[in-house]
């Protein structure tokens, strides 16, 4: 495929009276996303490896908006002047690129500005026929007569919409073209429909749903929506840090789960510093002051109180503000006891709390390599991450 020469032409010579009348222009000069219509298209098919060559039929009113709109461009297409129709002018630009001993070639409207790269390969992939990209119709269909009454409805199992790039032989679609003109037909609405006049067989290759054309000014409004309101989501992210020393006990609270153990963490509440340094996380995520902001240890309320408490009145205020909560990473950091036995149960009781998936929660553990309290084994230190997606978007 790579060795092959595969051309493009891309009809852009329309007056586009359909979408109305604009200072910028006829459609394909439009900007959508603050670009030409016409340069998105063009440079679907620049940036395409399998395109070698590409001819451009325009307006011969329209060669300077042609090269204010694609600029430095224009210096890698050939531009032909269009004839009076599509046809006319998909046939001259196909006789400018006679001279580049092309296999196949792609004829492509140039306001389909949505063309991918993918859609490209497939119809440069199908050229020992006509290759004629099309999605199955999903509306029902309806015939009416000149009343505009319906007078059926008709099947649309083996229906199609057609689409473009369309692709060819080479020499097959010029000689149809040529014998279309000289036979004087020029009322066939797209090149397939001229190819099966001529005898080439055309099969269809699946096209994309996004490969819209554009001849609506409510089309051009839809596109340039699509590439200008895009919102930078207002995704958060709080960091939490606790520590507690070890005290008598005969077990040890770690984000939830009651841990047999020679020893018990110290604490006002039930001194579970997986939860708080989690709880610590949320709360910063909308700026809501820290744990001790909402349950400060001089209050006696919280006296040997269970620290999912606090996380999930965190939950409460984050959700409040609007706040969908998307994932929970938490670092214990000890030499014992030993943290990998009981991480499932952990991870549980974590989503239980946060109300999301298990997937959506980490729980690690590490070692200080005997280094600083920790090492010495007299507490447990825990880091926790929370990363919550909030209403609207980050600010300019």
């Amino acid at each position: 495929m790579t060795n092959r020469r595969i051309g493009a032409v891309i009809v852009a010579a329309g007056r586009g009276e359909r979408a109305g009348q604009s200072v910028e222009g006829p459609k394909q000069y439009r900007k959508i996303g603050g670009e030409p219509v016409i340069l998105r298209t063009l440079r679907c098919f620049l940036e395409h490896p399998l395109i070698s060559s590409i001819s451009v039929a325009i307006h011969p009113e329209d060669r300077e908006l042609f090269h204010r709109a694609v600029g430095d461009l224009a210096g890698h297409v050939q531009v032909v002047s269009g004839g009076a129709s599509r046809q006319a002018s998909t046939r001259l630009a196909l006789l400018a690129l006679r001279g580049h001993d092309l296999e196949g070639v792609l004829i492509h409207d140039g306001v389909r500005p949505f063309v991918s790269a993918d859609l490209i390969t497939r119809v440069c992939e199908n050229l020992s026929v006509g290759a004629l990209p099309a999605i199955p119709v999903s509306d029902t269909i309806k015939r009416a007569d000149l009343s505009k009454t319906v007078t059926a409805t008709v099947p649309r199992a083996d229906l199609f919409s057609a689409q473009t790039p369309q692709g060819f032989p080479f020499k097959r679609i010029l000689a149809a073209h040529v014998q279309a003109f000289q036979d004087g037909l020029d009322e066939f609405t797209d090149d397939a429909a001229l190819a099966e006049w001529a005898g080439i067989p055309v099969k269809l290759v699946e096209g994309s749903p996004d490969n819209v054309k554009l001849t609506w000014a409510k089309d051009i409004e839809m596109a340039n929506a699509r590439l200008t309101d895009f919102h930078f989501p207002d995704v958060r992210t709080g960091n939490g840090y606790d520590v507690h020393t070890f005290g008598e006990g005969d077990h040890v609270m770690l984000c939830g789960v009651a841990i047999p153990f020679g020893k018990a963490l110290t604490g006002h509440s039930d001194a579970d510093v997986g939860l708080h340094a989690l709880t610590d996380a949320l709360l910063a995520t909308c700026g809501a002051g820290d744990i001790g902001t909402h349950f400060p240890p001089s209050d006696m309320k919280w006296k040997g109180a269970a620290s999912r408490i606090f996380v999930e009145e965190a939950v409460r205020i984050v959700r409040a503000r609007g706040g969908r909560i998307a994932n929970a990473d938490i670092t214990l950091i000890a030499e014992a006891p030993k943290i990998g036995p009981n991480r499932e149960a952990m991870t549980k009781e974590l989503a239980d709390m946060l109300g999301i998936s298990g997937e959506r929660v980490s729980v690690k553990a590490t070692t200080n390599e005997r280094m600083g309290f920790v090492g010495r084994e007299e507490g447990i230190a825990a880091i926790a991450t929370a990363t919550v997606v909030y209403p609207g978007e980050i600010p300019e």
